[in-house]
């Protein structure tokens, strides 16, 4: 395997720790929405052992490390560190890991139905792959309703607006036909909006026009998709050669009872 037993706590110790001297610090700046994301981030940890005790799963240690380490890259170092907002594709990268994991997790679900003595049917590698892939891809359009929720409902802005210069839509046709306009070349956009005292509030977008979130949207949902087919081939390759494309087992759960190895003779 490829992280042992005592790396893996490793990694686990070094996280929680930077999470607890995160939640102090968070709490002497009074910043209470970074407290419930630090308290969030702790019982996130506990996710993946209690799936394998209530479920009677193992998660190698290689996927569960990748999940603790993507919780932190996400939450704490995303949100509390505004990593997505001074680290270049920081959000990219997290969306692309998301979709490979998921579809790790989708795999599992259906080769552990696939090999287990109870079902008289047997998949063929493709569909079991392809029913990964479409798993992940769910999981990725969900999140997508989820950020459009906290957007429209709670006025966040977790489907990240982007300055634009050109723009295409039939609003702008005087005659209402469906003939797209174009508008190229943007310099600059004035928004005129009302107080609550009804006066008037200029705000100006220098170099462009504010695109709220379609693009970000779309960009995430095709790194999510980037990330399920990688797996997925990772995985076809894997239920042909489970010997010898090893490496995807490593992300990928598997009932305790249909385990290979035991846990007690894997390596230290």
């Amino acid at each position: 395997m490829w992280l042992n037993k005592k790396f893996h706590l490793s990694i686990y110790f070094v996280l929680r720790l930077f999470v607890l001297l995160t939640l102090i610090r968070q709490i002497m700046l009074d910043n209470w929405g970074s407290v419930f994301i630090c308290i969030l981030t702790l019982i996130l940890f506990f996710i993946p052992s209690i799936i394998e005790k209530q479920m009677g799963i193992t998660l190698p240690k290689t996927l569960e490390a990748v999940i603790l380490l993507f919780i932190f890259a996400a939450e704490i170092l995303g949100e509390i560190h505004n990593f997505y907002g001074t680290v270049p594709q920081w959000d990219t990268m997290l969306h692309t890991i998301n979709g490979f994991l998921a579809a790790a997790i989708g795999f599992s679900l259906i080769d552990i139905l696939n090999e287990h003595e109870r079902f008289s049917f047997k998949l063929s590698p493709f569909f079991v792959v392809m029913v990964a892939f479409c798993f992940s891809m769910t999981i990725g359009v969900l999140w997508e309703f989820f950020e459009f929720a906290g957007d429209r409902w709670l006025n966040l802005d977790m489907q990240k607006d982007r300055i634009v210069r050109k723009i295409s839509t039939v609003e702008l046709e005087p005659e209402g036909k469906n003939i797209p306009v174009i508008v190229d070349n943007i310099q600059k956009t004035e928004i005129y909006s009302l107080d609550n005292e009804g006066k008037t509030i200029i705000t100006t977008i220098e170099d462009g026009y504010l695109d709220i979130g379609i693009i970000d949207t779309m960009k995430d949902l095709i790194v999510n998709f980037v990330g399920a087919v990688v797996f997925s081939i990772l995985g076809l390759l894997y239920l042909k050669n489970r010997h010898k494309y090893g490496f995807a087992g490593q992300f990928i759960p598997v009932k305790n009872d249909l385990e290979e190895v035991p846990e007690n003779t894997q390596d230290d």
